[in-house]
């Protein structure tokens, strides 16, 4: 069984970790279901286990938190729905990767329900979209830009960190960064795109989808 949650105020970043980590903790004793928790953060920027430092453009912009998610720089902020994913791989295959792909999965269904098209990308972890609407890039190739960022953390087969799908925040807010350390594509959201979506109907997108995959 899982339980949702979801936060209707901004939660500090420490503060996500912290809890996290406590749920993590009272899972494996068996004392809590899995959860899967669904927030927004205040604007700042996190830095994974692989982030390259000169990565972070403007450090003075937002506060910058050390992660230990795997993957490389990222942004967080209002209109960016955070889900992150609490579950024990005891339950759903010992295979980190498979878990990763499962998430694609659940963000590219998820999408779907807004009649998006999410696509994952070799060597590229979270979900893009393809640009047509957009310039070419200088090789003559569809432009693709990133609507949705996944980074994980294991402790003994238990899930945290998760997912983040981008609604509407202020996309200028990604420019202080350079994005999982990817230059040669851009960020978008579901309201970029021109769908009038809010955060609650993805939560509700995210909800319908979920049994499909875990």
């Amino acid at each position: 069984m899982v339980s949702w949650i979801t936060s209707d105020s901004y939660v500090p970043y420490p503060t996500a970790v912290a809890e996290m980590e406590a749920r993590v903790e009272e899972i494996g004793k068996g004392t809590a279901d899995e959860a899967i928790w669904l927030l927004e953060h205040p604007p700042l920027y996190t830095a994974g286990t692989s982030a390259n430092p000169t990565d972070l453009v403007d450090s003075d912009r937002f506060d910058v938190f050390k992660s230990h998610r795997g993957g490389q720089y990222t942004y967080h902020g209002p209109g960016q729905r955070v889900a992150y994913v609490m579950l024990d791989l005891n339950k759903h295959g010992k295979d980190v990767r498979r878990f990763v792909m499962k998430i694609e999965d659940w963000v590219i269904a998820t999408l779907a329900e807004f009649n998006v098209t999410g696509e994952r990308r070799q060597g590229r972890v979270g979900v893009w979209v393809t640009r047509p609407d957009k310039p070419l890039n200088p090789d003559g190739s569809i432009r693709e830009d990133k609507i949705a960022a996944i980074g994980l953390k294991m402790r003994r087969w238990i899930s945290f960190h998760g997912l983040s799908i981008n609604v509407e925040p202020d996309l200028s807010h990604f420019d202080g960064i350079v994005p999982c350390g990817i230059k040669e594509h851009g960020v978008t959201s579901l309201v970029d795109l021109g769908l009038p979506v809010t955060i609650e109907d993805v939560d509700n997108a995210l909800k319908r989808t979920y049994p499909q995959f875990f």
